[in-house]
């Protein structure tokens, strides 16, 4: 049987955490989850410490760090987590029930014959909800600047629900990503193709967070625009590295 880690970075996630570890214990019960928590101020990882005691011993775990270090970061850490504990299976979900459970078992399927499966928005079957017209044109625009910047056949390129095979993950050297925020994803979807690996789009509906408040700024968008330039100069290196 497969090993599988969910990984969840939060940062000031209390009115979303325990009900979203029991939506997907309900979906899949044998799989393992890890908190990656920068110290959130509403003291998320009080709940998480607590249901690792009294309800998820040996399921759930987690990872604190001194403070809001960033998302790819968050990953990266959770990563190197899953490797140097033999999972098989590694995934990243956010923790605003944006990501539904309900798409796990159909992740684990398309994982055994591929190396990323990205939950897509925008492949037929996909689509958001509860957003606004800019934001759709932001999020599409995203993917469709990166596509055409980048060159590569991804449609949802700055989605976060995702499973990469260990093996994926071995290759990808964690230690050479350099994109922190809403880039991460871009880069890492990027560096997959660029090795010629196997990726799976299957289709997800996106539903925007109803509790906590969204890390998005025009900051981090803007940061994005220039990272993905930044990757198309630097191809060679990101393909070798």
């Amino acid at each position: 049987m497969k090993k599988t880690l969910i990984i969840i970075p939060t940062y000031n996630e209390s009115e979303n955490v325990e009900k979203l570890l029991e939506m997907i214990y309900q979906v899949k019960n044998d799989l393992n989850i890890l908190i990656v928590d920068d110290n959130s101020p509403d003291k998320t990882y009080e709940i998480i410490e607590r249901l690792m005691e009294v309800k998820y011993k040996d399921r759930l775990f987690i990872h604190k760090r001194s403070g809001k270090l960033g998302l790819g970061t968050a990953y990266i850490a959770g990563f190197k987590w899953a490797l140097e504990r033999d999972y098989d299976y590694i995934f990243e979900m956010d923790a605003d029930f944006s990501h539904n459970p309900k798409y796990i078992p159909e992740f684990l399927k398309e994982i055994k014959t591929h190396d990323l499966v990205i939950g897509s928005r925008y492949v037929p079957g996909g689509g958001v909800v509860n957003w606004g017209i800019i934001r759709k044109f932001i999020s599409r625009g995203g993917s469709l600047y990166s596509r055409i910047v980048l060159g590569a056949p991804i449609k949802d390129f700055t989605g976060g629900f995702k499973c990469f095979k260990r093996e994926t993950l071995e290759n990808l050297n964690l230690d050479k990503i350099v994109s922190n925020g809403y880039s991460f994803q871009v880069e890492l979807n990027y560096k997959v193709w660029l090795k010629g690996m196997k990726i799976k789009e299957t289709p997800i509906i996106f539903e925007d967070r109803t509790l906590g408040k969204s890390k998005m700024s025009k900051k981090i968008f803007l940061e994005a625009i220039l990272k993905v330039l930044w990757m198309r100069a630097n191809k060679k290196f990101l393909k070798e590295n």
